[in-house]
C-alpha cells in the first residue's frame, strides 16, 4: 500500500463515520443541527474532489477516483435541492428528486467500499459493517 492508498483509505473511512454520526444525530437536532450546519456534509464533496485529483494524478485506477467525484456531485447536487431551491422533496417523496439524489450518494459510496476490497479484505469488511450501520441509521432518521 503507497501513500495514495493511504490517503484513499483514511477517506473513505472518515467520510463514513461522519454520514454514520450525521445519521445518528439528524433528526433529533433536526432545528440546531441538521437545518443549520447539515450541509456540511454535502461540502464534504471539496475535499472529496481534492483527494480523487490527487489520485488521478497520481495515475491510481478509475475506481479509486470516482467515489471523490461521484461524492462532489451529490452534494453539489444535495446544495441546490436543499440550500438554493429549497426544494421539499423527501415528504412527499419527489422521485424526480430522490433517484438521482439516491443514485449519487450510493453510487459515491460503493465507489469508496469495493475499492477496499482490492487493497484489503480486513478494510472491506469493516466498512461494510460501517456502511450497513449508516444505512440503518439514514433510513431511521427519516
Amino acid at each position: 500500500m503507497d501513500i495514495l492508498d493511504l490517503v484513499f483509505v483514511i477517506w473513505a473511512f472518515f467520510l463514513q463515520i461522519v454520514l454514520i454520526v450525521h445519521f445518528a444525530i439528524r433528526k433529533r437536532f433536526l432545528n440546531t443541527y441538521t437545518l443549520k450546519i447539515g450541509w456540511i456534509v454535502y461540502a464534504l464533496g471539496i475535499p472529496a474532489a481534492m483527494i480523487s485529483v490527487v489520485q488521478m494524478f497520481g495515475e491510481k485506477s478509475w475506481e479509486f477516483w470516482t467515489g471523490g467525484l461521484l461524492f462532489a456531485s451529490f452534494g453539489l447536487f444535495g446544495v441546490w435541492v436543499e440550500y438554493i431551491k429549497k426544494i421539499h422533496w423527501r415528504k412527499p417523496l419527489r422521485i424526480s428528486i430522490a433517484l438521482p439524489y439516491l443514485c449519487l450518494y450510493l453510487s459515491s459510496i460503493m465507489f469508496y467500499w469495493w475499492p477496499l476490497g482490492r487493497l484489503s479484505l480486513s478494510l472491506w469488511l469493516v466498512f461494510s459493517l460501517l456502511f450497513s450501520l449508516a444505512a440503518v441509521l439514514n433510513i431511521r432518521s427519516h
